[in-house]
């Protein structure tokens, strides 16, 4: 029998290591996230496990909707959080509004783009891609002469794409999408938290998010908001599982959604008041949801979004001086990751790889036509502070210098020492 290959694994005898406690040498993660999760995070995660359906839990789940919903600014019943990682949440919210043959608009401006359209094609729709190139971002005249031209159900679109550091503005996107009759999906994983993102007021239908960069939590559960419209078009393909069916059920007048773990309407009913059972939740990751919303309401909205502008104005300062070029369009750069060209003469992976290992610090690489090309610093959530923001560029001076980059030594520090103290942080 012939076929693809599959892909190699490493030998399957047993390292004498398998059986050590975890013990990991410290890093400060600095690239596009993930990034270092607030300790106060990682405390709550280690409370008493309980039943999802003890009072204290259900509770709990109340408060996290609540706790969201600042968060997204949104008086949306339906926000809540997901099990699984921001790409699931996606898929999740695509696979139950989205039925075969409907037509969706994917806005794509880097590899995030990409990866909308290929979930939308997996949910078998009709997908019309319009393509910003790399480093851009859309005017809205664009949106709408492929709306027009498309009709299509949904809209989607990222609003920050780590891949090219770039930030999609929203405001009107979301009034736009109405006014041709279609609904918006919007993937913030990489940027909510770190900018304005008013669910409301910019009208979107769908918000999906990560905790992992921001948000200042680990990977595995993602805060999800979604309008009426949205929420009525995915509830009116409810089917619940023979095993639950109260007497009397109806299903919806929809098309069966075609995955069960990935039912939005069954995980819908289950964060209802009805309370029906779907799966056993990740009860750790929801604590953990939860405390990433508190921290970051109890911080309030204007002095988060201006502790994350402030660390990006001091990234910019220090990599140009240290003689470094930005990549792509700055009036559209996200606040949270910096594009930075690696410059001639330097090998990108082989400073990486000195950060990390003499350093303990980790900033990241970029993904198909930037690959090799530009680095991507983050400064975010937990470690959007000025001394992981000018350790980084410290230790970035040094192996710059290193690799016979030339530039001022210090520099680099004391213009993003410099820009907060001129700024504020």
């Amino acid at each position: 029998m012939t076929g693809t290959p599959l892909p190699p694994l490493s030998p399957l005898a047993r390292p004498a290591s398998a059986l050590d406690e975890l013990h990991f040498a410290p890093r400060l993660l600095m690239g596009p996230g993930p990034i270092n999760a607030d300790p106060r995070v990682l405390k709550a995660m280690s409370s008493q496990l309980l039943g999802q359906f003890d009072p204290q839990f259900r509770r709990m789940m109340r408060e996290t909707m609540v706790l969201y919903r600042q968060f997204f600014e949104t008086q949306n019943d339906w926000t809540l959080v997901l099990d699984g990682t921001a790409r699931s949440a996606i898929e999740m919210v695509m696979l139950s509004a989205i039925e075969p043959g409907d037509k969706v608009l994917v806005c794509s401006f880097g590899r995030f783009g990409q990866l909308l359209n290929e979930i939308a094609q997996r949910c078998a729709a009709k997908v019309r891609v319009v393509q910003a190139p790399w480093g851009t971002v859309f005017d809205l005249a664009q949106i709408e002469a492929a709306i027009k031209d498309f009709s299509p159900k949904l809209v989607a679109v990222c609003q920050g794409d780590t891949s090219t550091t770039m930030l999609q503005p929203l405001d009107g996107l979301g009034a736009l999408c109405h006014r041709y009759g279609a609904m918006l999906q919007v993937d913030a994983t990489a940027s909510c938290g770190g900018t304005p993102l008013p669910v409301d007021a910019w009208h979107i239908d769908a918000v999906t998010a990560g905790l992992q960069k921001c948000l200042a939590g680990p990977s595995g559960a993602s805060p999800i908001s979604l309008s009426q419209a949205m929420a009525s078009a995915i509830y009116r393909r409810r089917h619940i599982e023979d095993g639950l069916q109260p007497a009397g059920y109806m299903p919806g007048a929809g098309q069966r959604i075609a995955s069960n773990y990935m039912d939005l309407a069954m995980v819908m009913d289950y964060w209802s008041d009805a309370g029906l059972n779907h799966h056993t939740e990740a009860t750790t990751m929801l604590y953990g949801a939860r405390e990433c919303a508190r921290i970051f309401v109890q911080e309030g909205l204007p002095a988060a979004y201006a502790r994350h502008a402030a660390a990006s104005r001091a990234v910019v300062a220090g990599v140009q001086g240290m003689n470094l070029k930005l990549y792509g369009d700055q009036a559209n750069k996200m606040p949270n990751v910096t594009g930075v060209y690696v410059p001639d003469g330097v090998n990108g992976d082989k400073l990486r790889a000195a950060l990390l290992n003499d350093f303990n610090i980790e900033i990241g690489t970029s993904f198909g036509p930037l690959a090799g090309k530009v680095w991507r610093i983050g400064a975010m959530g937990y470690n959007a502070r000025p001394d992981c923001v000018l350790q980084t560029l410290a230790a970035l001076e040094v192996v710059l210098a290193a690799e016979g980059h030339r530039f001022s030594r210090g520099a680099g520090v004391d213009a993003a020492y410099a820009s907060y103290k001129d700024g504020g942080h």
